[in-house]
């Protein structure tokens, strides 16, 4: 289960939301999830872990050299790829399952693929202003189906990213599908523009963002922990790292995806309360920041809003 609070929206007060399955969104109007340990495939991963040579990771990152200038997980096919239709609940508050297939340059489907952060594909799921965020892992069956239960808190167009390395190129892609979640009434489809918001609450904990974007150029953010006024140093490896970030631009939502510098963390090392992460933001603009971060087994996302200066 993981729990979020509501992302920072005009008009709207943060609230903090549980979950109790990778589907549903703890965070009534902008967040991912929270307090949540790994049932199913759950939590985070990459389409931008490429920062022109500044990631201490570089050198072992499948993306690397990847130039994803043109799409930023935009796209639903990519160097013979392609993201098939994502089959989901029609409706909000429907339980179902969410399941969708990666097909090759052969127009099969796809049923190899190399692990990532302790994850075979990273599945990012997010409504067109940012809110209801989700970042999961589905399971795949024999013939490379995706699925993951699903249920949606609210209607509205959702695009759905996947970031996944075929083991045929070693080269990692992120493509993504938009869905369609029907409104019963006219009035129920309410979008949150969101404002920025260096600074947020979930399960107990303060969290942090300083540091500035300038578009174009790698930009440390560092995130900070804490609890009760005091400072986290308990933070835990969490998919190879000790934070994971997801930034989607606001308005289309481009997707980049950094991990914090340093080495991965030994097994049962612990860290804290910053995190540094460098990011490059394509174009000047406004980023909805998604950071997840573990404690005590527990996964926690903290949405944050940062614009660009320069």
């Amino acid at each position: 289960m993981r729990r979020l609070p509501s992302f920072p929206h005009r008009n709207s007060q943060s609230k903090e939301h549980t979950t109790g399955t990778a589907a549903h969104d703890p965070h009534a109007e902008h967040t991912g999830h929270t307090g949540h340990t790994d049932h199913t495939d759950h939590t985070d991963h990459t389409a931008q872990d490429r920062h022109a040579g500044h990631d201490p990771h570089a050198g072992h990152d499948p993306h690397a050299g990847h130039d994803m200038s043109a799409t930023f997980g935009l796209a639903q096919t990519e160097d013979g790829y392609r993201i098939g239709e994502v089959s989901a609940p029609g409706s909000a508050n429907e339980p179902g399952t969410l399941s969708f297939t990666i097909s090759g340059p052969d127009g099969d489907a796809v049923t190899d693929f190399t692990e990532e952060h302790e994850k075979k594909l990273h599945l990012i799921v997010a409504r067109s202003d940012g809110a209801h965020f989700h970042h999961v892992h589905p399971t795949m069956d024999a013939g490379g189906t995706w699925s993951v239960p699903w249920q949606w808190d609210a209607p509205g167009s959702y695009r759905a990213f996947a970031d996944f390395i075929p083991t045929a190129t070693g080269a990692g892609l992120t493509l993504s599908s938009t869905v369609e979640v029907a409104a019963e009434t006219p009035g129920e489809l309410a979008l949150h523009p969101a404002t920025p918001r260096t600074e947020t609450s979930v399960g107990g904990y303060d969290v942090t963002v300083s540091g500035s974007i300038t578009p174009n150029h790698g930009s440390e953010l560092q995130f900070t922990v804490s609890r009760d006024g005091e400072p986290v140093t308990a933070l835990e490896p969490y998919l190879g790292a000790f934070g994971h970030l997801v930034a989607l631009r606001d308005g289309d939502l481009a997707y980049l995806h950094v991990h914090p510098h340093g080495d991965a963390p030994q097994p049962g090392a612990t860290s804290g309360p910053h995190i540094t992460f460098e990011i490059t933001a394509p174009t000047p603009g406004r980023y909805l920041l998604f950071l997840d971060f573990q404690v005590a087994g527990e996964v926690f996302t903290a949405p944050l809003v940062v614009d660009t200066v320069g």
